[in-house]
């Protein structure tokens, strides 16, 4: 029978490397650790691990369970710590949600006010970087919420549309193209290129508008927040693309120009994803209902 402390033990090992480490990690002895795989070995007739130099590798069959243990540890940590702080009455529940969309900060600050009255005793957390990307955190229980522009779906999770909105390009009122309706991919060849710092695969104003040209910008900049890209095209220093509910709310502040990207545009909806098995959840459901009702509004 797999136990708690084989996938400790195995997930310990496939990040350490060696029984040295893993036997510090676990406060366990290393002959305690061999003989704990080894009895697990001979009751599935199969090798876990194997000598590589001074370490360990996971064999195919160790390989399979510490796929278990990535799913299934996580799960047994946060129902643990539910369970203790509920104890106490303190939390209730946690929500950790995934950001997959830079501007969407902007956005999340106008809801959580009201989601943190109506849920005093659900802990809060918000992350944007994931060693295997957020659909593998929601996978694996890092996180229990995916807001996405762009869903991966999967067999056991679920989407749910937010909000529309266009991917305008964006220039100050100076700028020389600041009259026309709307940019084609060659406006773009010897300007200032300037976005949120995300692989240029995941772009839609490189895949969808200027790769399928085989025109590349003249030069390309990259900022983490929106003050930062506001300020740059104000100056007239780039051209900055975001989305069009982002700019309405900018606008009063600094001179900008939205123009359409292409002549059809660019469109573009927003996403909350989430585990299946966790639609039913109250604060899960109230979340997504607040935030449709919050963007309608």
């Amino acid at each position: 029978m797999i136990e708690r402390t084989h996938l400790e033990i195995i997930h310990s090992l496939n990040q350490l490397g060696t029984l040295t480490r893993v036997a510090r990690a676990l406060k366990l002895s290393q002959s305690a650790l061999s003989h704990s795989i080894a009895k697990l070995e001979d009751q599935l007739e199969c090798s876990i691990w194997r000598k590589k130099g001074r370490g360990l590798v996971l064999t195919d069959q160790g390989q399979m369970i510490l796929g278990m243990a990535k799913k299934i540890l996580p799960m047994l940590q946060k129902a643990e710590a539910e369970l203790k702080q509920s104890g106490d009455g303190r939390i209730k529940g946690y929500l950790r949600i995934g950001m997959e969309c830079y501007p969407c900060y902007q956005w999340l600050s106008s809801l959580l006010p009201q989601f943190l009255r109506d849920w005093p005793t659900v802990d809060l957390d918000i992350r944007q970087k994931f060693k295997f990307g957020a659909v593998g955190a929601l996978i694996d229980h890092d996180i229990d919420m995916i807001i996405t522009p762009d869903p991966y779906f999967r067999e056991g999770l679920s989407y749910e549309a937010v909000f529309p909105y266009e991917l305008v390009a964006v220039v100050g009122h100076d700028h020389s193209l600041d009259e026309k309706a709307f940019i084609e991919p060659e406006d773009l060849r010897d300007e200032t290129l300037i976005t949120y710092p995300i692989p240029k695969e995941r772009l839609d104003i490189f895949t969808k508008f200027l790769l399928p040209a085989d025109i590349s910008p003249g030069s390309y900049k990259t900022f983490e927040t929106t003050e930062m890209i506001v300020q740059m095209v104000s100056a007239g220093r780039g051209i900055a693309v975001l989305p069009d509910w982002l700019v309405r709310e900018y606008q009063s502040k600094a001179m900008l120009r939205p123009l359409r990207i292409g002549r059809d545009g660019i469109y573009k909806t927003n996403h909350i994803g989430f585990r299946t098995d966790d639609e039913s959840v109250g604060y899960i459901r109230d979340f997504i209902n607040l935030a449709k009702h919050i963007w309608s509004n």
